[in-house]
C-alpha cells in the first residue's frame, strides 16, 4: 500500500450521537407519504409507509444475516458504507454475518457471493472504489430474475439485503422489497443513496454520498487547467463534466472554480435556448475577452446538456422512438427533424451509437464539448475574428468516481452504513436510510429512513411507462443557482478563477471537513 492508503486506514469517522450506541437506536414513525393510486397498485404492500426518525431507545440486540450489493457506477464512500454495516451488525451481535454479492445485482440473481470478514473489510476502510466486491448495472426486472433473487436470499437465510446505489438501484430495492413481501419472504430490503451526479435529493436526502468527492476532484482539475490557461495565455478550454440528467456537478464546480462560462442544463431548457444561441453566447465571450487582451478561457458543460436544448431534446425523443421501433439506422435521418442534418457528422454518428440499458441514446458518449468547440470556431471564422482561438477539449468523468473519499463523504457514508442494519433489525423494508443537517458537524446530524416509493414517479423506459425514482434536477429558484447567477457575469470577461487544489485529508478541520458549496448555500440559513 502507498503511504496515503495506510494513513487513510487509520482515519476514524466522527459518529453522530445516536449512532454511538447502535443497539439503543430506535425509530419513531412520522408522517406518511401522500397517496398515489398508480403507485399503490404496483406497491400494495409497501404503500403509505411512514417516514422514520432516529431516536434514543431501549437497548435491543439481534443476530443478523445480511447481504450487501454495490450497484451502478462507483462513487467514493461505498467501502465506508460497507464498513459501517459490518461494524453496526457486529455491535448488535458478534454472531452476525455479512455476505457480499459479487459484481452488482447480477450476483444476487446468479447466487455469486462471499462472506465478508473483519480482516478483509479492514483493508478497505476509507478507501475509494467499489472493488471489495465489484459493481454492475444489471437490472432485476424479469419474473425469472425476481424468482431467482428470492431463492438466493432464502437459501442464505438473509434477514436483510442492503443495496448501495443510485436512482435505478434503489428503484430495484423498492421492487424487491415489494416482491419479497408478496411472496411471504421475511428478508427486508434497505437502500443507501449513492451517485456522483447528485440527483437523489429531497427534504430528507440532502445529497447522495460520492458527490462531494467527485466535485472536489473535478474542481481541482479545472483549477489546474485555469492556472495553466493564465500561464500559457493562449488556450480556450471546453470542459464537459459528468451529470447526464442533472447539472448539479457543473453548478458545484462552477461555484468552486468560477469559470468564464458554465451552462446549467435546467436553465437552458427553461429559457428554451437553442444551439445557435449558445454558440453565440460563447462566441461573444471569446471576442470580448480578446478585446481585453485575454486569448484564453474556461467553459464548463454538463454531460447531458444537449438533452436540455429543446430542439435537441425533441430530436433525441424521435431517435429513441424510432430505435425502439427497430427502424434501420440508414433510414433514421429521413424520419427525424432537420436539426440532425445541421450537426457535424461525428456527432450524428454518436447519436446513433448503441443504446444505454434503457434503450435510449447514450448521451454520455456524445462529445458535447467538441460539438460546441467546432461550432464556435466556425462562428468566429464567419465573423472574421482576428485573434487567436486555440481550443482544447476535456471530459472529466471517471477521474471523479473512485478516488479516496473526502472526509465528508467518508463520515457520511459510514453513518449510512451504521443505520441500515438497525432498520432491518426493527423490521422495516423498502426504505432508504438518510442522514440530514449535513452542513453541521456530525454531532448535530439527524438520521432516519425514507420510504423509497415516496421518491418515485412514472417514466418512459424502452417505450413503456415504469415506476422509477424521480431525478432531482437543479432548482432554478434554489439558493445554489441564485448564488451562481448573482456572480457569473463578473467571471465572463475578467479572470476570477479559484484554485481549490487537491482534497485535504489532514490538518485544519475547517479545510478538511468542508461540505459541498451548493449544500452550504441551500441549507446554511435554515
Amino acid at each position: 500500500m502507498t503511504p496515503l492508503q495506510l494513513a487513510r486506514l487509520s482515519f476514524l469517522p466522527s459518529i453522530p450521537p445516536l449512532l454511538k450506541d447502535i443497539s439503543s437506536l430506535s425509530f419513531i414513525k412520522k408522517q406518511e407519504m401522500e397517496g398515489n393510486e398508480a403507485i399503490k397498485s404496483l406497491f400494495p404492500h409497501t404503500f403509505m409507509q411512514p417516514h422514520l426518525e432516529g431516536v434514543q431507545g431501549q437497548s435491543k440486540k439481534a443476530v443478523l444475516r445480511l447481504g450487501v450489493v454495490l450497484s451502478g457506477g462507483p462513487a467514493s464512500g461505498g467501502h465506508s458504507v460497507i464498513a459501517g454495516i459490518f461494524d453496526s451488525m457486529k455491535r448488535l451481535s458478534q454472531e452476525s454475518r455479512l455476505f457480499g454479492f459479487l459484481n452488482g445485482p447480477k450476483g444476487i440473481i446468479t447466487n455469486q457471493w462471499r462472506e465478508l470478514l473483519k480482516e478483509e473489510i479492514d483493508r478497505y476502510r476509507n478507501q475509494g472504489g467499489f472493488d471489495l466486491i465489484g459493481s454492475g448495472r444489471t437490472k432485476i426486472e424479469t419474473p425469472e430474475q425476481f424468482k431467482s433473487s428470492l431463492e438466493v436470499v432464502k437459501e442464505l437465510k438473509l434477514d436483510g439485503l442492503i443495496i448501495i446505489g443510485g436512482d435505478d438501484s434503489n428503484t430495484n430495492a423498492a421492487l424487491l422489497a415489494e416482491y419479497f413481501l408478496k411472496e411471504g419472504c421475511s428478508t427486508r430490503v434497505i437502500g443507501a443513496p449513492k451517485t456522483i451526479d447528485g440527483d437523489i435529493r429531497d427534504v430528507y436526502i440532502e445529497v447522495p454520498f460520492g458527490f462531494d468527492t467527485a466535485c472536489k476532484t473535478y474542481s481541482e482539475i479545472i483549477g489546474n487547467i485555469a492556472r495553466d490557461a493564465i500561464s500559457s495565455r493562449k488556450y480556450t478550454h471546453f470542459i464537459k463534466l459528468m451529470g447526464r440528467s442533472a447539472s448539479h456537478i457543473t453548478l458545484e464546480c462552477a461555484l468552486s472554480t468560477q469559470p468564464n462560462l458554465a451552462f446549467i442544463g435546467e436553465e437552458v431548457a427553461a429559457k428554451k435556448k437553442t444551439i445557435a444561441g449558445l454558440v453565440q453566447e460563447i462566441t461573444d465571450c471569446v471576442i470580448k475577452r480578446f478585446e481585453r487582451g485575454r486569448e484564453w478561457g474556461i467553459f464548463l458543460f454538463p454531460e447531458g446538456l444537449i438533452e436540455f436544448i429543446p430542439e435537441m431534446n425533441e430530436l433525441i425523443k424521435q431517435l429513441n422512438l424510432l430505435l425502439a421501433q427497430g427502424v434501420a439506422l440508414e433510414e433514421i435521418p429521413k424520419k427525424v427533424s432537420s436539426t440532425f442534418a445541421l450537426l457535424p457528422e461525428k456527432i450524428q454518428k454518436q447519436l446513433l451509437l448503441e443504446r444505454d440499458p434503457h434503450g435510449n441514446v447514450q448521451v454520455s458518449q456524445i462529445a458535447t464539448e467538441t460539438l460546441f468547440m467546432e461550432l464556435v470556431a466556425k462562428e468566429l471564422q464567419r465573423k472574421g475574428f482576428k485573434g487567436k482561438f486555440s481550443p482544447q477539449s476535456h471530459f472529466l468523468g471517471y477521474e471523479g468516481r473512485a478516488g479516496f473519499p473526502s472526509n465528508f463523504d467518508t463520515t457520511y457514508a459510514y453513518a449510512l452504513g451504521l443505520i441500515a442494519p438497525v432498520l432491518i433489525r426493527d423490521g422495516f423494508t423498502g426504505y432508504m436510510c438518510y442522514v440530514k443537517d449535513l452542513i453541521h458537524p456530525p454531532s448535530q446530524w439527524k438520521i432516519g429512513g425514507v420510504p423509497i416509493i415516496s421518491l418515485m414517479h412514472f417514466e418512459m423506459r424502452e417505450g413503456k411507462s415504469k415506476p422509477v425514482i424521480k431525478k432531482a434536477l437543479v432548482d432554478l429558484n434554489g439558493k445554489p443557482f441564485k448564488l451562481f447567477d448573482k456572480k457569473r457575469d463578473l467571471w465572463k470577461e475578467e479572470d476570477h478563477y479559484l484554485f481549490p487544489g487537491p482534497i485535504q485529508f489532514f490538518g485544519d478541520s475547517s479545510i478538511t471537513d468542508t461540505v459541498p458549496l451548493s449544500l452550504t448555500a441551500e441549507y446554511s440559513s435554515r
